[in-house]
């Protein structure tokens, strides 16, 4: 069996929006009982060049719905970077998936060849959409997932590897 880029990204993007669903709702319930705003996690960040827990959230979106795009040919749909509370993060999750949801199998194909060229601040890099998948993206989209569970863990949300793995 061949392993397709359609099944390389789609389940494995909607699945990772869920997981982090999951440990949504877990740092939701631990802060109502310790009584913290639930914008002190919104805001939260591991270091202080990197992007809060809303910015993981948004740039896992952003890298999730650009895939999608780029290998299939379509254009990124655009959100504004504006969420502030938990639920705005759960509308840009939905808004997300809904587009990954949308785009059909079928368009995937020829996917794995099509070449992609991303414009970096200095160059240009042009890969193949199996390896702008695989070597770039998933491990980008990780990172961001990673990133985030590790600030709801940092302050404190009891949440463990089972979780981010949804199992």
């Amino acid at each position: 069996m061949t392993l397709s880029i359609y099944r390389a990204s789609v389940p494995l993007y909607i699945r990772g929006f869920s997981q982090l669903a999951g440990i949504m709702d877990k740092a939701e319930a631990n802060a109502a009982a310790r009584k913290i705003d639930l914008s002190v996690l919104v805001n939260s960040r591991l270091a202080p060049d990197m992007y809060p827990f809303s910015g993981q959230i948004q740039r896992a979106s952003d890298t999730a719905k650009g895939t999608i795009a780029r290998l299939v040919g379509v254009e990124i749909p655009s959100f504004p970077d504006d969420e502030v509370t938990f639920e705005d993060l759960r509308g840009r999750i939905a808004k997300t998936v809904d587009f990954i949801k949308s785009v059909p199998e079928s368009a995937f194909d020829g996917a794995d060849t099509r070449e992609i060229t991303l414009k970096l601040r200095d160059r240009d890099m042009t890969l193949s959409g199996a390896d702008y998948l695989l070597d770039r993206q998933l491990p980008n989209f990780y990172f961001h997932i990673t990133t985030a569970y590790a600030i709801l863990r940092h302050n404190g949300v009891d949440i463990g590897k089972r979780d981010y793995l949804g199992v």
